[in-house]
């Protein structure tokens, strides 16, 4: 839910510093080192974002740079406790040993949820991960019909 609502704010993101580098580039660039003959309408570009705001980014291209870059890093802290909390054998029930697990099916079996067995939580968690993966890294550049629009602010 947070890396939606983030991929959301990421898109207005880009529509206000696409104007801001509108002045930059021509604004600025003109009072700092000006040109004779420096002709653009980017103020007409300028403008027409004001009027009608458009996104400049897809949905779907928001959500897999923010996972790129943001939530990929805690998403693998998460996966790596977790794994540590199921090979970690004090959480165990069947007596108390010092070390880890001696086997992996010993660690599925500690991802049991209640009466859900361990084996279909890893297999859960497994494709939960290989989902955001594919996200992240393998998400096609699209240009479907909610890709682009109109900006409500």
């Amino acid at each position: 839910m947070l890396l939606w609502i983030e991929a959301r704010r990421y898109r207005f993101f880009g529509v206000y510093r696409a104007r801001v580098r509108q002045f930059e580039r021509h604004y600025f660039e003109q009072i700092f080192s000006p040109q004779p003959d420096f002709a653009s309408d980017w103020l007409l570009v300028v403008g027409e974002s004001l009027r009608t705001p458009k996104f400049l980014i897809s949905q779907r291209a928001a959500l897999a740079r923010r996972q790129r870059r943001n939530y990929i890093h805690m998403l693998l802290i998460l996966l790596m406790a977790w794994i540590l909390k199921l090979s970690t054998p004090g959480l165990l029930t069947e007596g108390v040993r010092i070390g880890f697990v001696g086997s992996v099916r010993e660690a599925v079996t500690s991802a049991a949820l209640g009466p859900i067995p361990g084996v279909v939580i890893a297999v859960l968690v497994a494709a939960l991960y290989a989902c955001l993966l594919v996200i992240a890294f393998l998400a096609a550049r699209d240009d479907g019909e909610l890709s682009f629009g109109d900006v409500h602010v």
